[in-house]
């Protein structure tokens, strides 16, 4: 192969500097592997990506790549200048779902591997955005081949096109002690439901489930998921007042001041004269930054479950959007409690299947035909918790309104009398 190598002058570049480069390990599979044909891939699409680099030309195009009984999953990609370099001219995608949480153990990954080397380029992405592992680079005979014996111990393609798309959870309760729900039974309990939605594409577009078991929110559900559930607490957040004052005499003060009281969106802390604190928590938002900081003081409340918020997605027809709060509070206890969340998903779905436009996301629909009229459709009654812009939250208080309302309707009315007469 090193007779072979193609020119790579302007490649050669991206490999300066001190962060990694993706072509040096490109350069590993081609000048290292022990397979002639991984370095034959390799070569030519190092070769190739240098002519668009010359060009300012992309020369990949698409087509139609499957395996038996699905339509999505694989990302085809065929080469327009496949008899300058014939080893990459068929480079596709497959999109293969991870385990909820990311959990793999290194046996399995090496199995993984070992099937992408046989079959594959033996580029791998762990994981983008989509949440999918990505196998990058595998001509069209060997698709089928590759899906077949991943499938066989245990593994499923994810989403691609107008369809339901791989789903995300964090870590969670597995190693994170501010996690406030299942997010591991909630993942697989929605993309179970939802495989043939996944395989098959029949939606206007993309929908996506991610769930967060926290506020916290690490997998960026709330903007980057039509269907994002986030953990969450509605009792008191619970306070260690002796790690409370442990904190304050290893940081001082100053710091608590500073870092967290002064910090809460809501003002809801107040830091006593003897290193206690105490929380208004009617007013507290649970943005999340009083528990990172003083992870042993404080803890979230005792009576947990899940926000959902409908709608977040990244730039497309109308710009960036933030997912809308629709049940501010469900509980997850129960087998039954897991029964009515799948029910509100295939409910959600439906409703957009029916009257989403193509090409358009969930939460664009909602913004085409309104909050009101999408909650009437999947029949949920509107809640002043739905408010985008109360205060610097997306919660607004409620209690007591009427008395306020009343209150000062009289006062008004008292004014316009005496300025009668």
């Amino acid at each position: 192969m090193a007779n072979n190598h193609h020119s790579t002058p302007m490649l050669d570049e991206l490999e300066n500097g001190p962060w990694p480069s993706f072509i040096s390990g490109i350069k590993r599979l081609r000048d290292q592997h022990s397979d002639g044909r991984i370095q034959g891939m390799a070569n030519d699409l190092l070769g190739q990506l240098e002519h668009s680099y010359e060009t300012r030309k992309g020369y990949w195009k698409g087509g139609t790549v499957s395996v038996f009984g699905y339509g999505s999953g694989i990302i085809p990609r065929f080469s327009e200048v496949a008899k300058s370099f014939p080893e990459s001219k068929e480079f596709h995608t497959v999109r293969v779902q991870p385990p909820a949480g990311n959990f793999y153990t290194t046996a399995i990954l090496r199995q993984l591997t070992d099937s992408w080397e046989k079959y594959g380029s033996g580029l791998i992405t762990f994981h983008g955005q989509t949440g999918n592992a990505m196998f990058i680079g595998v001509n069209t005979e060997n698709t089928q081949a590759f899906f077949d014996e991943i499938n066989e111990y245990g593994f499923d393609l994810g989403g691609a096109g107008p369809c339901v798309r791989t789903g995300m959870s964090c870590v969670g309760a597995a190693r994170c002690e501010q996690s406030c729900t299942n997010e591991q039974r909630v993942h697989r309990t929605l993309m179970n439901r939802f495989t043939d939605d996944v395989h098959r594409p029949s939606l206007p577009y993309k929908f996506k489930f991610k769930v967060s078991g926290c506020p916290n929110d690490c997998v960026n559900a709330i903007e980057r998921s039509d269907f994002a559930v986030i953990g969450t607490w509605r009792d008191e957040i619970k306070v260690d007042q002796a790690e409370v004052k442990a904190f304050i005499a290893k940081k001082g003060r100053d710091y608590v001041i500073d870092n967290v009281t002064t910090r809460c969106p809501t003002g809801c802390m107040t830091l006593n004269a003897d290193d206690t604190l105490d929380i208004d928590n009617k007013n507290c938002v649970r943005c999340m930054h009083c528990l990172n900081v003083m992870n042993k003081a404080l803890s979230p409340g005792d009576d947990k479950g899940v926000s959902i918020l409908v709608g977040g997605k990244r730039t497309l027809k109308i710009g960036d959007l933030m997912g809308t709060v629709i049940v501010p509070f469900f509980k997850l206890d129960t087998d039954q409690d897991y029964k009515d969340l799948v029910t509100l998903a295939e409910t959600i779905i439906e409703f957009w299947a029916e009257n989403g436009l193509e090409h358009e996301r969930c939460g664009e629909m909602i913004e085409r035909i309104g909050l009101a009229n999408f909650l009437e459709g999947i029949g949920i009654e509107p809640d002043p918790n739905m408010v985008i812009h109360p205060r610097q939250s997306s919660y607004v208080r409620m209690d007591g309104f009427e008395d306020a309302a009343e209150q000062f309707y009289r006062r008004k009315m008292e004014e316009k009398q005496a300025a009668a007469g």
